[in-house]
């Protein structure tokens, strides 16, 4: 089973972004922090799930469980549903991802125990400022 910590975040809403994700798989530590465009945070954050779950499935990872400290996108993706129709689409993607590993889960854990995430999502937000 890979834990996968995820988070988004932005220096406004919107404002210049960034994801963050740690892939823990088999002993293999993986940390990855990408630079986004000016969106919201919530935006963000489905960014940072998308880009961890098209990491897992590129890697061949079969069994997926994603930590989130974003109740939205825990309740998104358990009910398979979510109101605004700008987050749909990330929504469809994950859930069509999804359907390649053996298991997949996404729970969502406090702020604090997400702290590296954090830190990769921000250390991007500081590129996407430059850029």
């Amino acid at each position: 089973m890979a834990d996968v910590y995820i988070d988004g975040a932005s220096a406004g809403n919107p404002g210049p972004s960034g994801a963050g994700f740690v892939v823990i798989h088999e002993g293999k530590v993986t940390e990855k922090s990408i630079p986004l465009p000016a969106l919201t945070n919530h935006e963000a954050e489905w960014e940072a799930l998308l880009a961890a779950v098209k990491f897992c499935q590129a890697e061949g990872i079969q069994n997926v469980f994603v930590k989130t400290d974003s109740q939205l996108i825990e309740r998104a993706v358990e009910s398979c549903y979510v109101k605004k129709p700008l987050y749909r689409i990330s929504l469809d993607e994950v859930l069509a991802i999804s359907q390649s590993f053996a298991l997949f889960f996404v729970k969502w854990i406090p702020e604090s125990q997400n702290k590296k995430a954090d830190q990769l999502a921000r250390r991007a937000i500081q590129v996407s400022k430059r850029s």
